[in-house]
């Protein structure tokens, strides 16, 4: 891959067809859908790629159990439409890049007959609406098998539950394989690369964007055929600069999860909380050797603090405590994240609640800007196909068909599930850092493997307790765009969301990295883990952890 500074320099002297503006899943996925129908195309993003959004998600490949509730509730046969879309959505994503995505069984505990069989005849609606696309079959679990299934559900009132398949994935690394792979075609893309301002041609159409390096504070022009607001939660802003004083188009939901370690006593599976008394749903799901809890929904603004408050961890906390043996307690907390989800202003619901997932390509008649608002993860790729579609109708050339509905992803093609044995017999790897590798990077794990055999230095692990090794930190900084310390510690290695505690040890090593590759003076380096140290214990004090997690074997990063 070029440097930072190769794809700068490129993108101000070459025209596109298409300039994508926004790096999170939606962006990457318009951006690879055009470039493979031959649009040259640039992708830039005001901060790193996966850096909002898409790597604040709840990690679930869905179809939206709460939405399909809702839809029969309502009797809304557009919302029955949107969850088939997304359930036939879900098998592509899994299929496209199967190192990154899985399917997962999650478990509905039920305390009343009439509950195993409501949810049972819903699971078995949601699984016939995905028709071939079905990840299998739904079934009940009597009250002695689900204790068996997950010992850590508490015992009383349990009627038994409803098993049911969905989908999981890395999400930030996910970002970054259609990122990768859209690279891999041909096309330029940059992070930390700011639109500011846009050019217009005499009849008002847009015909270049300004952008601003935030690291070096330089400006650019990159000219393009035709644009494309992938921002998300930013799209009215970007539409204000192209359009000043258009109307506001999104209502913004802020999204928060909490992180408990997982024990013997925890539970072991994906687990759903079906019902809160405002009317959503929790999941609890194992991740990457975590119990992630969530999800909040409340309306929001771009300008709100996103460390997580203290009432919003014990909002989850009292939701699914009456479903485990032993309750949870703030304390227990290793990590939390919040973000802010982009849904479509509509005429008809306010509550964040009640705002399906569906997304939306609006083509503004004055500037031609073209905006995909709303939407969610599972969706990207037919938001991606659905923009490119009204860009090539724009451009005033045939609508070609997506390429993407069957395209792997980089890392997954000669990728199989015991990949990670091959790196264990070729770099005699331990096998916790070979099936972290296989799973951050599929069958490009060996490229990072690589790096060890010029510097034996970077075989070792950045902390202990921790299967991430040094050569990920480089392999991060060459190949993916890397900059920051949270660049690294939380969308490159993930390891900011497994434990703040560990994250924070781990900063000094990933500064040392950092400065010797991007020429990082003593005083830059000691400013960076400084203010990620400061930003971290922040966190902690927000959500109300006051004790320092005792640092300790269990991370790998495999889900």
């Amino acid at each position: 891959m070029k440097t930072r500074t190769a794809v700068l320099r490129d993108l101000a002297v070459r025209r596109f067809d298409v300039c994508v503006i926004g790096g999170g899943a939606t962006g990457a996925g318009c951006a690879l859908d055009a470039q493979m129908r031959g649009l040259q195309t640039a992708l830039v993003d005001g901060h790193d790629f996966a850096a909002a959004s898409s790597s604040a998600s709840t990690k679930l490949v869905h179809g939206g159990v709460r939405y399909l509730q809702q839809a029969l509730a309502e009797l809304d046969l557009g919302q029955l439409k949107v969850v088939r879309r997304a359930l036939r959505e879900r098998i592509l994503l899994l299929e496209n890049a199967p190192y990154l995505a899985h399917s997962l069984e999650i478990l509905i505990p039920c305390h009343s007959r009439f509950e195993t069989l409501y949810y049972s005849l819903g699971m078995k609606l949601y699984e016939r609406m995905a028709g071939r696309a079905s990840l299998g079959p739904s079934r009940k679990l009597s009250p002695a098998e689900s204790r068996r299934r997950m010992p850590g559900l508490a015992a009383e009132k349990l009627a038994g539950a409803v098993v049911y398949f969905d989908g999981q994935l890395d999400d930030a690394r996910y970002g970054w394989a259609l990122v990768n792979t859209f690279v891999a075609a041909g096309g330029e893309a940059a992070n930390y690369a700011k639109v500011i301002a846009f050019e217009k041609a005499a009849n008002g159409r847009l015909t270049a964007a300004i952008l601003e390096d935030r690291l070096a504070g330089a400006r650019m022009t990159v000219r393009a055929r035709a644009f494309v607001n992938a921002t998300g939660p930013f799209a009215d802003t970007i539409r204000s600069l192209a359009s000043p004083g258009v109307a506001a188009r999104l209502v913004l939901s802020r999204g928060v999860h909490i992180l408990l370690p997982l024990g013997a006593d925890a539970t072991s599976e994906a687990l759903l909380v079906p019902k809160t008394e405002d009317g959503r749903v929790i999941f609890a799901i194992p991740w990457q050797g975590r119990l992630l809890v969530g999800t909040t929904d409340r309306e929001t603004t771009l300008e709100a603090d996103l460390a997580v408050q203290q009432a919003e961890a014990e909002y989850l906390l009292s939701h699914l405590n009456p479903y485990l043996a032993r309750p949870r307690e703030i304390e227990e907390i290793v990590s939390a994240f919040a973000g802010i989800r982009p849904l479509v202003r509509s005429k008809h619901a306010r509550a964040t609640r009640k705002l399906i997932r569906d997304h939306e390509v609006e083509v503004d008649p004055q500037s031609g800007l073209i905006s995909i608002l709303g939407g969610k993860w599972t969706t990207y790729r037919a938001m991606g196909e659905d923009t490119i579609d009204a860009v090539e109708r724009y451009l005033g050339q045939p609508v070609l068909p997506s390429p993407t509905r069957h395209h792997r992803l980089e890392g997954a093609k000669g990728y199989r599930p015991d990949h990670w044995k091959e790196l264990v017999w070729e770099f005699g790897l331990e096998e916790p850092v070979a099936r972290r590798l296989a799973q951050k990077f599929g069958s490009g794990a060996g490229k990072v493997a690589l790096l060890m055999q010029a510097d034996p230095e970077l075989r070792r692990r950045i902390v202990s307790g921790a299967a991430a090794i040094r050569a990920e930190i480089v392999h991060a900084i060459w190949q993916e765009m890397a900059v920051t310390l949270e660049d690294v510690l939380a969308r490159r290695l993930g390891l900011e969301y497994f434990s703040w505690e560990l994250a924070v040890e781990a900063a000094p090593v990933v500064a040392s990295y950092l400065a010797r590759e991007l020429d990082w003076s003593e005083a830059q380096k000691s400013d960076a883990v400084s203010g990620y140290v400061g930003k971290i214990r922040r966190r902690q004090s927000a959500i109300g952890v006051r004790k320092v997690e005792p640092l300790g074997e269990g991370y790998s990063g495999l889900s």
